[in-house]
């Protein structure tokens, strides 16, 4: 049975990753120091090869198999960006690698995971199903196979996050990591653990997917019955054995985070920092706005863990997120189905500097009275009190509108 990686593993796999993958930026946010009273350093590996964090323990991985190990070529199950991850070091060691993905993955992880010169094989709506996928044709093909957490080679890879933290700042007190299956968490409890005991480790699970807290809770790892969150890269059924022995051992607490909460620290990211990142890669970053455990006046990293992220919902986000900050919104309002009756609402939003982004008619649903047209109205704003102002222009002309959140 493996046993887990020690701090020498770690120091190891930093030697084969040099010059592999980027030492990626230590970055102080003042922004988000303020908005929430800790002093905030983000890990940005979002801006990793691959995108995140995967390649790392992909890369000594494969790089520590031997050549008879390599001979059938490897195979994996992901969400994404492990499958990234293992493409990418697949491709530098040149060995063949096919990669099961589940069937709604994000475009773009199929994409740049086939870009990287991997067969990629869609099964399965969740991971678990790819997961079982991948395992059926390792047992029949003799592939070797790549697991995406549970393996002291992968979780010593993803540990020289922690060390590239502390060997930038020392003084770190906090850190916080999201947490799938828990191989980074696991890696970078047993680096910074053993280079300072008194640093916190946190975990950070998305609130549709706490299969490690409920592990922790049980004694054992467990396997979750449902999951729904939009954090696909932290949305694991079942931990490690390795990762769940780490985590119990060395991390001082789990928190959650859920989807909304998620979604708006996507927006407040890529609108304050001007960084693009995937759901679960600020999960960790969201448990820190929004105060899910006392941080205030401390030295605190979260960790940015990946930016491939799907392009329509990213569409979402945005949109969510400018609605939230009153710098866009949308009216409904019932109006006679006549010439001149929208013409006089476009009228004021436009002498109100409300950019009209989009119209659309109903008039066929039951709740609309014949002779009527419900017109629905999207429009950016320059400022927030401006939708005070065109609220009180709309009273005084409509007789029935609504402000759609």
């Amino acid at each position: 049975m493996s046993k887990l990686p020690d701090y020498s593993d770690i120091i190891k796999a930093q030697m084969r990753l040099k010059g592999i993958v980027k030492h990626t930026p230590l970055e102080h946010t003042k922004s988000f120091s303020a908005m929430s009273g800790a002093n905030v350093y983000m890990k940005l590996e979002n801006m990793q090869s691959t995108g995140s964090f995967k390649v790392r323990g992909a890369y000594n991985k494969l790089s520590s198999l031997s050549k008879e190990e390599l001979r059938k070529g490897v195979v994996c199950a992901s969400a994404g960006n492990h499958a990234q991850g293992v493409a990418f070091a697949a491709r530098i060691v040149g060995v063949g690698a096919k990669v099961f993905m589940p069937v709604f993955t994000p475009p773009l992880k199929v994409i740049a995971t086939r870009s990287y010169g991997a067969e990629v094989v869609l099964e399965g709506d969740t991971f678990d199903d790819a997961y079982a996928a991948a395992m059926k044709y390792q047992s029949e093909s003799g592939a070797h196979f790549v697991h995406p957490f549970d393996d002291p080679l992968i979780i010593a890879g993803q540990g020289t996050i922690g060390l590239e933290l502390f060997q930038a700042m020392d003084s770190i007190q906090d850190v916080l990591v999201p947490i799938g299956g828990g191989g980074m968490i696991a890696g970078i409890a047993i680096a910074l653990k053993e280079m300072n005991p008194d640093i916190r480790i946190i975990g950070v699970e998305a609130a549709g997917a706490q299969s490690m807290k409920n592990s922790l809770k049980a004694g054992k790892p467990e396997k979750l019955a449902h999951m729904q969150t939009i954090a696909d890269g932290i949305a694991v059924k079942t931990p490690g054995n390795l990762t769940f022995e780490a985590t119990r051992k060395l991390v001082d607490e789990i928190v959650v985070v859920d989807d909304a909460e998620i979604a708006h620290t996507a927006y407040l990211l890529l609108q304050r920092a001007k960084l693009l990142a995937e759901p679960s890669g600020v999960a960790a970053l969201a448990a820190v706005l929004h105060k899910k455990t006392d941080l205030a006046g401390r030295n605190v990293v979260p960790i940015i863990s990946g930016g491939n992220i799907n392009m329509g919902l990213l569409e979402q986000i945005l949109e969510k997120g400018m609605m939230e900050e009153g710098l866009r919104a949308r009216i409904a309002v019932l109006i006679p189905d006549v010439a001149g009756e929208l013409k006089s609402i476009i009228s004021i939003l436009e002498r109100l500097r409300a950019n009209i982004n989009e119209i659309s008619h109903e008039r066929s649903i039951t709740t609309v009275p014949v002779g009527f047209v419900l017109v629905t109205i999207t429009f950016s704003l320059q400022e927030t009190a401006q939708l005070d102002a065109i609220r009180q222009t709309l009273d005084s002309k409509l007789k029935k509108y609504e402000v759609l959140r």
